[in-house]
């Protein structure tokens, strides 16, 4: 199990973009809620080095979800539930998150979307409140 480290009292604008990405990585990989609604086989969440944001969900039946989208892109990111489970919601400032299906009974869909919404368990709110800045420093450090 990854554990969120929690960085209130020492925060600072100078962590490198890398640093950044890791921990949000690291945060959002170790309490994503896997179980959530359909159970899926498997998922893969992947944040490259200049801020996309990929993630792909496996369903049992075969049908896989993948979006994606660049941080530089994020408006807001807002949570949902209580400590023991919940949803980090990312919303972007328009249509910038692609959704598409593979193996879909209804048909392979390609879409754009405004939100991605994240299943996770055992969040704190200290842990939700260094991600948001995380979240933000790498969005400022791309506008600067």
């Amino acid at each position: 199990m990854i554990f969120c480290i929690v960085l209130l009292s020492g925060w600072k604008r100078s962590v490198s973009d890398q640093q950044t990405i890791e921990w949000i990585h690291h945060c959002i990989a170790g309490r994503f809620n896997a179980s959530e609604g359909t159970k899926l086989k498997k998922w893969e969440l992947n944040i490259s080095e200049v801020g996309f944001l990929r993630l792909r969900k496996y369903y049992p039946n075969g049908k896989q979800e993948y979006f994606s989208f660049n941080l530089s892109r994020l408006n807001a990111m807002t949570y949902l539930g209580t400590v023991g489970s919940g949803y980090i919601i990312l919303k972007t400032k328009a249509d910038d998150i692609i959704v598409q299906t593979y193996n879909d009974r209804k048909g392979n869909v390609d879409s754009m979307a405004t939100s991605l919404k994240l299943p996770v368990v055992n969040m704190e709110p200290e842990q939700l409140d260094t991600l948001n800045r995380y979240l933000e420093s790498f969005k400022q450090d791309r506008i600067e």
